[in-house]
């Protein structure tokens, strides 16, 4: 996303996802501002984490982590799959990466019927985007 990022992390240790963050945003900040010619801080305030509760929520979640582009209007969902920010072609392509997968895969009984869980609610999501703003948080 041009002025945010996603991660479905699951967490080993008390403080381990809040350090991963920091020391993420913190060395492409330098990696940025070094390339640009530039100083000062690059992200906003801290980060939002949510604990997930079940497993229906990790899969609802990662669908919503994958469709997000489409949300956003910055692709199409037929370039889904061609999307490079995105671990989604990693996911219905089996392609070989450090992602574990398999925590999402082994909920469907293939790669193709997780493609079809996650673009069966691509409409629903544009919907629920537009009223988001709506809410009070």
């Amino acid at each position: 996303m041009p002025n945010h990022f996603h991660f479905l992390i699951r967490g080993l240790t008390e403080t381990g996802i809040k350090e991963f963050i920091s020391n993420f945003q913190n060395s492409y900040a330098k990696y940025f501002n070094i390339k640009n010619d530039r100083t000062g801080s690059l992200f906003q305030p801290m980060f939002k984490a949510v604990r997930i509760e079940s497993d229906e929520q990790l899969i609802h979640v990662s669908r919503y982590i994958h469709l997000n582009p489409i949300t956003s209007y910055l692709i199409e969902t037929k370039d889904l799959n061609k999307y490079p920010w995105s671990s989604y072609s990693e996911y219905i392509n089996n392609i070989e990466s450090f992602i574990e997968k398999d925590l999402i895969l082994n909920f469907f009984k293939s790669a193709k019927d997780y493609k079809k869980f996650v673009l069966d609610q691509v409409e629903y999501q544009r919907e629920l985007d537009k009223i988001k703003h709506l809410v009070l948080e």
